[in-house]
Formats: structure tokens, C-alpha cells, sequence
């Protein structure tokens, strides 16, 4: 396998103090285990607490050792991660959940399960070789990320949206969460622990709520099948992955393809999503900035746009595209977002109407049932 840049006794070649961000990390191979607590600990902000071979030792380990970020391998003898991540989960209200999975279809479902479990992301378990520097940097930005505190992003949500702190303890009323024009669709944007979120904003809204969904998720695109199939089974209504060419149907949840960007395009009194692969400014692939922009020109603004948990900045210019062309944009709050980048971003640049958990977003969402009933 190719070199990290480590000293003999398994330290980063800079040196430095530990502490910081504290990392579990559970693998059944001992090799796996010995590499990743090396790349962990080759970042002087973070300190590994714990290795545990089995998902029944990192649950003892991690009563009387708490971590911040578990490092998860799915397939293990005994009790699976799959079947250990509720528990897992339950040992500490903070921490977060890495999965490291492999991309085969089992993976994939495997996988995905878990982030609509609770898992805050995922991350390839690379071949014989690929446990290069590249991969290391991947690695410890995720976990940087997850094991951030969120502290001072919930004082400032707090800070830059008292109406929506406030909106929190009652009813929402629809006349103030929409900010203009009335939607003809929703568009939610999500990457880092954005499964967990959209899965409970989508049990959240009944059958009543009927307008269509569109869905850029940060996936790789051997996922999306899966993918679909769950948010299909979450929300009771048919979801297909967005083609070029796919229509935009009430009812419906379109989900962007792996490979492309999912853009809106009006075809008389009818819209169609097409697919585009362009850089984008976030450099994801696909990005919720164009599918955003594109609703402030096809649907004349008529749009909402909701943006969930999710590292970077994705989606935040093309929410000030719709934000500028009358349409209205919801984001996730901090407290509930595993990585608060996203949301966060159309917060801080006062383009939400409302910043909520997912579970009070759908419920603002299913306060526009009466206008859209009456369309």
C-alpha cells in the first residue's frame, strides 16, 4: 500500500499535542484497525480512545470511554454495525457515526440503511493499495467535521433567527413561513447526515401534501438506486431517479443521478428535469446549486427550497437565486444537523424563513396543504 508520512512510532512526522476530537475506531481486521489509528492520530487534533474488533466490544468501551466520532465497519462476526449503530448511538447524545463501507450492492444497502438509521456519513473502504495519502485527507476532513462542536453554530442560529427559534415552540403559521410567492414544488438539498434528516421530514408529510419533490442528495451514483428505493419506503410515494428528459409529477420525489446535476426545465404548462455535469463552485457532484437556480427561472420563483445537513457550502448560491426570484428557503437547525455547513451557510446570509428540525419543517410544509389543495 502506498506511504503515509508517519514516524516509526506510528505519530505524525510534525508532532504536536494531542487531544481534541476522540475516535473510536471498530473493524474486525487487527490491519484495518492499525491503519486508521495511525492516519487519526497522525492529526494533532484528534486522539483515538478506542479500537475494538467487534460491535459488542466498542459498545462496553464506549460506556466508560466516550467518543465524538466512531469509525464503523458494517461487516463484522457477531453483532453487525448495522444492528450495533442504534446503541451506538444511544452511549452519547454527541456523538457521530462514520460508516466505512465497501461499493458493492450489499454495501450500498447495507450502508444506506444506516445513514437512514442515524449514521452521519460514509466512507470507501479501499482495496489492498488504495490507503493512500489522498484517502487519508478524506478521511480526517469527514471526521474533522463530524467531530466538530456544533456549540457555537447553535449560538449563532440563535442569534441570526429568533423568529424561527420562536416559531419552534408553537403551530407554525403559513403566512409567516412563506416569504412570497406559493410553491408548485419542493427542492431539498442534502449531503452529511442528510438521509437521517430528509427520512424524518419525509414521514412527516402525509398524503395530502402532494407537490412534487426533487431531491439532490451527495451520494456516489452506484447508490442511487438504493437510495431511491428508500426515500420511496420513508415516504410513501413513488420516487425515480431524474433522467434527463424524467417529468416532474405531483406526488412524486425525484431524486438526482449520480453522475450529473438535476436542473428544471418548464416545457409549456409541463416540467422536465434534465441532467448536466459541469463543474460546479462547491465541486460536488451532484450539487444542489443548479437544481436551485434552475427553479428561479422555470418556476418563476415558485419554489421551495429546503437544505439539510450537509459539510460545505452546496446550494447556498443557488438559494439566493430562488431567494432573489420570490421563492422561499427553509434549512435545517444546527442542534439536529450533524455538520452544519449547509443550513448554516443560507442562515448566515439571512435567506431562511425558517431554520427548524426536520420533523417542524414538514410540518410548516404540510401547513401550505389548504393553498395547494386550492390551487
Amino acid at each position: 500500500m502506498s506511504a503515509v508520512p508517519f514516524t516509526a512510532d506510528g505519530k505524525a512526522a510534525s508532532g504536536g499535542r494531542r487531544g481534541g476530537i476522540r475516535v473510536m475506531i471498530v473493524d474486525d481486521s487487527l490491519t484495518v484497525r492499525t491503519i486508521f489509528k495511525r492516519m487519526v492520530e497522525s492529526d494533532r487534533d484528534m486522539v483515538v480512545t478506542g479500537t475494538a474488533s467487534s460491535a459488542e466490544r466498542a459498545i462496553a468501551q464506549l460506556e466508560s470511554a466516550p467518543a465524538d466520532v466512531v469509525l464503523l465497519d458494517l461487516e463484522m462476526p457477531g453483532m453487525g454495525g448495522l444492528e450495533a449503530l442504534p446503541r451506538i448511538l444511544a452511549t452519547s447524545d454527541d456523538v457521530q457515526v462514520l460508516v466505512v463501507s465497501s461499493l458493492t450492492q450489499d454495501g450500498a444497502e447495507h450502508t444506506l440503511a444506516a445513514l437512514s438509521t442515524g449514521a452521519a456519513d460514509t466512507m470507501l473502504k479501499p482495496r489492498p493499495g488504495g490507503f493512500n495519502e489522498e484517502y487519508r485527507s478524506q478521511l480526517l476532513a469527514k471526521m474533522r467535521a463530524l467531530g466538530s462542536s456544533t456549540a457555537e453554530a447553535i449560538e449563532l442560529e440563535t442569534e441570526l433567527a429568533p423568529s424561527a427559534g420562536s416559531a419552534r415552540k408553537g403551530a407554525p403559521v403559513i403566512e409567516r413561513l412563506l416569504r412570497g410567492k406559493q410553491p408548485e414544488l419542493v427542492a431539498v438539498g442534502a449531503s452529511t447526515g442528510g438521509i437521517h434528516a430528509l427520512n424524518l421530514m419525509l414521514r412527516g408529510l402525509t398524503a395530502e401534501f402532494d407537490l412534487p419533490i426533487l431531491v439532490t442528495q451527495h451520494l456516489p451514483s452506484s447508490f442511487m438506486p438504493v437510495f431511491a428505493r428508500q426515500i420511496e419506503v420513508a415516504s410513501g410515494r413513488p420516487a425515480r431517479i431524474a433522467e434527463d428528459g424524467t417529468p416532474i409529477r405531483h406526488g412524486e420525489i425525484a431524486v438526482a443521478t449520480g453522475h450529473g446535476h438535476m436542473v428544471i426545465e418548464r416545457r409549456g404548462e409541463d416540467l422536465l428535469a434534465r441532467t448536466t455535469s459541469e463543474p460546479m463552485p462547491s465541486g460536488c457532484l451532484p450539487s444542489v446549486d443548479p437544481m436551485l437556480a434552475s427553479l428561479a427561472e422555470a418556476c418563476e420563483g415558485r419554489a421551495l427550497g429546503v437544505l439539510l445537513s450537509g459539510m460545505g457550502r452546496d446550494g447556498a448560491q443557488g438559494a439566493a437565486a430562488l431567494h432573489r426570484a420570490g421563492g422561499t428557503i427553509y434549512a435545517q437547525d444546527a442542534e439536529t444537523s450533524a455538520v452544519w455547513g449547509m443550513p448554516g451557510a443560507v442562515a448566515k446570509a439571512d435567506l431562511a424563513t425558517l431554520i427548524a428540525p426536520p420533523e417542524m419543517l414538514a410540518e410548516a410544509m404540510m401547513a401550505m396543504v389548504p393553498a395547494t389543495l386550492a390551487r
